[in-house]
């Protein structure tokens, strides 16, 4: 009756772990689980043979020694790499695709069209230099050239900022690093408290890789497993090898990102590479801007003989025409010889094509969405390396339904011959306690 009970009940277990499988089948993070069984202490008898008694093992059933996680370290340790590599990519490439959005190119509303209707305007006024409407618009278009300047900066200078105040929201004070650090620390002082008494909190474990997980995202993730079940958890500089902690042990130890420079990779080393001032990519095509802005309002005054344009620090962000032709368009002089003179206007629209104005911008918008190509490239590759570590992972540790259906029957016929093989004894004891002796059974 024992050994059929013992039965039943390691059989209900497993019964029990399949239905807990099958109901988190699409639990993010989720490992599989199942029954550890073995066999019992078998009973010590003595059997009586013509030579004498001689001792014997009778068995007495089976007991649940445990429920297992099935989990790969190895392939976790492969995820969380890749996953690092992709956040960073992705991270650059989002970045980066603002800024490209904000050139416009191609289009009518971009630096590259304003600068073809300001030499326009020039030939304009050249063909009818004493014209004060020509006059009034070439103001009207050089403003507009100005303007798109001063916005197309703006919204670089936007985008370099997003960036670093999502760095900030996610390695800062209160931000996502911390918020998991926290959490970490107490599953780690659970768990170890659990592991001490000899349980094994599976769940709880499963959720701690997932945190893990997070982490490796926003940068390179170095675990330390300790005896105790707890562990200890860093970023690692991918520079100089140095290590943040996250949490060591059971405290949560991060307290942000080092002053200066580090390279964490992952999202955050994403973030840092192109929004940080000075150094980062955003950084470089403010400066390749106001560069170019420099250029126009320079070659542009040399030509005019005066100050055609004004422009202040940093370029890109002040430059804008004159306040006293702006205040008296007619002033505009088109010509340096007599009245009807258009030799200066010929001359500043000659420059069109200029390699240090239209041939550097065309270059700069090059540059811009060649780098966004790349990263989106990389993106790309890093979102295939890590889809397939994370289909090897899940081929390992994620609940497979044909599996766990397939199990049930099986379990559950183990628990119906178990139970019917303690009717059989039930029905042995009734004979044998009630109807031993009776007479014509």
């Amino acid at each position: 009756m024992q050994t059929s009970l013992k039965g039943l009940l390691a059989h209900q277990r497993m019964l029990d772990t399949t239905g807990h499988n099958i109901a988190n089948a699409s639990t993010q993070g989720y490992s599989r689980q199942e029954v550890t069984l073995q066999a019992s202490r078998a009973m010590q008898l003595t059997v009586a043979t013509p030579t004498g008694g001689v001792g014997a093992q009778l068995g007495s059933g089976v007991d649940v020694t445990g429920f297992r996680r099935i989990r790969d370290q190895f392939l976790d340790s492969q995820y969380r790499a890749q996953n690092t590599n992709l956040n960073e990519w992705t991270a650059k490439a989002d970045a980066l695709d603002t800024a490209e959005l904000s050139l416009s190119e191609p289009g009518t509303d971009g630096i590259n069209a304003q600068l073809a209707t300001f030499w326009n305007a020039w030939s304009d006024l050249a063909g009818a230099a004493n014209d004060s409407s020509a006059k009034q618009s070439l103001i009207q278009k050089s403003n507009g050239l100005a303007d798109s300047i001063q916005s197309v900066r703006g919204q670089m200078l936007a985008a370099q900022q997003g960036a670093q105040g999502q760095y900030d929201a996610i390695a800062g004070a209160g931000g996502e690093v911390e918020k998991i650090a926290a959490e970490l620390a107490g599953l780690n002082n659970v768990i170890a408290r659990s592991m001490t008494i000899g349980e094994t909190p599976n769940d709880l474990l499963d959720r701690r890789d997932v945190l893990i997980d997070q982490l490796s995202g926003y940068g390179q993730v170095s675990v330390e497993n300790l005896d105790n079940g707890s562990m200890n958890v860093s970023f690692v500089d991918r520079g100089t090898g140095t290590s943040y902690p996250v949490v060591t042990d059971r405290t949560a130890s991060w307290s942000g990102p080092p002053v200066g420079g580090w390279d964490p990779g992952g999202e955050m080393g994403g973030l840092l590479a192109v929004g940080k001032s000075p150094g980062g990519t955003i950084d470089g095509y403010l400066n390749q801007l106001d560069t170019i802005t420099s250029s126009l309002v320079s070659t542009v005054n040399a030509a005019y003989g005066g100050e055609f344009f004004s422009v202040g620090t940093p370029a890109g962000a002040t430059i804008k025409v004159a306040d006293a032709l702006q205040a008296n368009p007619t002033s505009v002089t088109s010509g340096s010889g007599a009245a009807g003179s258009n030799d200066i206007a010929l001359k500043i629209s000659q420059l069109r094509g200029n390699a240090s104005i239209d041939g550097a911008y065309k270059s700069f918008v090059a540059k811009v969405g060649g780098d966004l190509n790349e990263s989106q490239r990389m993106q790309g590759n890093a979102l295939i390396l890590a889809d397939s570590v994370e289909n090897r992972r899940q081929s390992v540790a994620g609940v497979s339904m044909d599996e766990e259906m397939s199990n049930l029957v099986r379990f559950q016929r183990a628990y119906q011959a178990s139970a019917r093989a303690m009717s059989t004894m039930d029905e042995m004891l009734d004979v044998l306690i009630n109807r031993t002796g009776k007479v014509g059974l």
